[in-house]
């Protein structure tokens, strides 16, 4: 009879559970649009400044005073925008995003978890999906919608995911990588 080792078990079960979390958080992460929640101020459709250069818009939106330094995923709950800031502080690329029902509470956390791509709990396939916090047991993360569409959340289900556009989703991903700080701020 073959003996398996504590080392495998350990490995297999933890495969397991990961497998698990990820599911949860791809459901979790499929929707957007803060409209339908009723929250002021959210937009249905998040776009960045398509027609103002990137110098423009970040000197129009600079990044929030008293949210951290180097390299930062940075999210206004109050302005639905994130700022993507570099390892010299500098920032790299704002955007507008249509959050979830569900939203974070302020403060710092880091990058948990990555998926490249899977379906929303709105049946949307999605990608780019970046999580990092929790609320309520809902996990709150980045996607983008492969089809590019920006379906309203029904504001009676709980959901934590945080739509941008594709290129926007793109550029998230290439900086937040596991570990990468991302600050919350209202």
């Amino acid at each position: 009879m073959a003996r398996i080792g504590s080392g495998t078990i350990v490995a297999g079960l933890t495969a397991g559970a990961l497998a698990v979390i990820s599911v949860l958080a791809v459901q979790a992460s499929g929707t957007s649009a803060g409209a339908a929640a009723g929250r002021p101020g959210a937009s249905a459709s998040p776009s960045a400044s398509a027609s103002a250069s990137p110098s423009q818009t970040q000197q129009s939106h600079p990044v929030p005073a008293h949210s951290g330094s180097g390299l930062r995923v940075v999210y206004s709950l109050g302005a639905d925008r994130v700022w993507l800031v570099g390892d010299t502080g500098k920032v790299t690329r704002t955007f507008t995003v249509a959050p979830g029902t569900v939203d974070p509470a302020s403060g710092t956390y880091t990058v948990t978890s990555r998926t490249a791509s899977g379906t929303g709990g709105d049946g949307v396939a999605i990608e780019h999906v970046v999580r990092f916090a929790t609320s309520g047991g809902v996990i709150i993360g980045f996607s983008a919608a492969r089809d590019g569409s920006k379906p309203s959340p029904d504001p009676s289900q709980k959901t934590g995911g945080v739509r941008e556009r594709r290129a926007d989703g793109t550029a998230l991903w290439e900086l937040a990588i596991i570990g990468t700080k991302v600050v919350v701020v209202a």
